[in-house]
């Protein structure tokens, strides 16, 4: 009857400690998520440019072979498989968690006890073998596999696990998100080192003109038409345009070892040809719809993977509150005289041992422990739903970037035609004495900025088509 009542203690202690957990939660506050358009513009065609491989995509030959040397020697992606590797191995050792934990050990040891103690008073009256009495120094031998096992009753470790597994996952993501920004710069920085070397030639292409204007201004100096005013501001404006050609020299080789550094090498020549840069189209992209970003996107895909670790990660914060489960036990063979050790049954050991604890004191740790799990899982919702709208807003972006570029770029294609009949004409008039000095600089000034900043416009048609291609989720496959 008192054994019958000692258990029915036990069940109402564990049942007021199971109730007293569960009165601990609160659960995580929901914030309403913002709905996501339908489409970007009125057009709701599902093709996405982002299912192209970046091989397929970029057209330059040049350009993919500096890609793909990028993706095997780029320090920043090795670093990031690395963080893969130590994530795969947290998977593992939550794995092993679940397991039983077996170990094998062999034990020698000489114990002396002192005799006015109860073990020593015993021993001294005592025999080790018939007619021997038990020695002041006792040698023991032990030799044994114990095992340990925390049964999951509340799914703590595997909710762990889950969360592991999880974070791998999401480190696969941050791999390919690194790929998909790695193949966007390269293409950015290849597109900016050709624009540079465009600019080289309409530098170089414009000095002569502006030498040749110079000797035509000498002559007419020495013929008095001009004054020595006139001489003084052609080498002026030649020595401007000189200065410039460093200028873009230096920001050549900048680029260039920008783009090396990326592939992870020495500075070396970029191999690469200006030749049909200008007059080369971007590619064309097809957007697709909006809720593609949530499958096409690296980093959106990754954010989701936290949000679902982070609540495993609340779920195994709240089996805490529970009672834990955990069964011990040893077998082997212990003796006093390793001729002894293996003598059976008399040396044979075993033992088990099932402990059932629950917390009861130190709860306050557990619930902080529980809370922080919860403003962690809130953190990664926000952090889902932002990264899923600056997804959208990046597209948007760059989608409207790519309509004002084409009509910034036909409109200064016309400028710089104008602009170069107008050098002509200026110089033509100045020679017959209808126009003077200052108009033929400024026209000349006129004519290289606009070559210039229709370069420059191109360049920049080839970022929005790179970036917007990156902004859909592409370059990682």
């Amino acid at each position: 009857m008192n054994v019958v009542r000692k258990y029915k203690s036990i069940v109402v202690l564990l049942t007021c400690l199971l109730f007293a957990g569960c009165t601990t939660f609160t659960p995580v506050r929901k914030t309403d998520a913002v709905a996501m358009p339908q489409s970007y513009s009125d057009s709701k065609d599902s093709t996405n440019s982002a299912q192209l491989k970046w091989k397929d995509f970029f057209a330059d030959k040049n350009l993919v072979t500096l890609i793909d040397t990028a993706l095997k020697n780029n320090f920043d992606l090795l670093i990031t498989l690395q963080d893969i590797e130590i994530a795969r191995n947290d998977v593992r050792l939550r794995k092993g968690m679940l397991f039983p934990i077996i170990g094998i050990g062999a034990e020698a040891s000489r114990e002396k006890v002192g005799r006015y103690t109860s073990q020593g008073a015993g021993d001294a009256s005592a025999e080790i073998t018939p007619g021997k009495i038990v020695p002041e120094q006792l040698d023991n031998f032990l030799i044994g596999l114990n095992a340990s096992w925390e049964v999951d009753i509340w799914k703590k470790l595997r909710n762990s696990r889950k969360a592991a597994l999880s974070r791998y996952l999401g480190s696969v993501e941050g791999k390919n998100f690194v790929v998909t920004n790695l193949v966007s710069d390269i293409a950015n920085a290849y597109y900016e080192l050709l624009s540079l070397d465009n600019q080289l030639d309409i530098i170089r292409q414009t000095i002569t003109l502006q030498k040749n204007a110079l000797e035509i201004v000498k002559i007419q100096k020495t013929a008095s038409v001009v004054t020595e005013l006139a001489v003084k501001k052609f080498e002026a404006e030649v020595l401007s345009s000189q200065s410039m050609e460093f200028e873009v020299l230096q920001n050549i080789k900048e680029n260039e070892n920008e783009i090396n550094f990326l592939l992870g090498r020495y500075p070396q020549p970029i191999v690469r040809d200006k030749a049909t840069f200008m007059t080369q189209m971007p590619q064309q992209v097809k957007i697709g719809i909006p809720s593609q970003l949530l499958a096409n996107r690296p980093d959106i895909k990754r954010a989701e993977l936290e949000l679902f670790a982070a609540k495993c990660d609340v779920k195994a914060a709240k089996a805490e509150f529970y009672p834990s489960f955990n069964i011990s036990g040893a077998a082997g063979f212990e003796a006093f005289k390793p001729s002894y050790l293996f003598t059976a049954p008399e040396s044979m050991l075993f033992s088990l041992v099932g402990e059932l604890t629950a917390p009861l004191i130190n709860r306050s740790s557990i619930k902080a422990e529980f809370n922080k799990a919860k403003a962690y899982q809130v953190e990664a919702l926000y952090d889902y739903q932002k990264t899923i709208l600056n997804g959208y807003v990046e597209v948007s972006n760059q989608l409207s970037n790519i309509s004002n570029l084409e009509q910034f770029y036909n409109l200064k294609n016309k400028e710089v035609e104008a602009l170069t009949v107008s050098i002509d004409i200026s110089n033509d008039l100045f020679k017959s004495a209808r126009a003077d000095y200052l108009e033929v600089l400024m026209t000349q000034r006129d004519a290289l900025e606009s070559k210039l900043e229709l370069i420059e416009a191109k360049k920049k048609q080839f970022n929005a088509v790179t970036n917007i291609y990156k902004a859909l989720g592409g370059g990682w496959n």
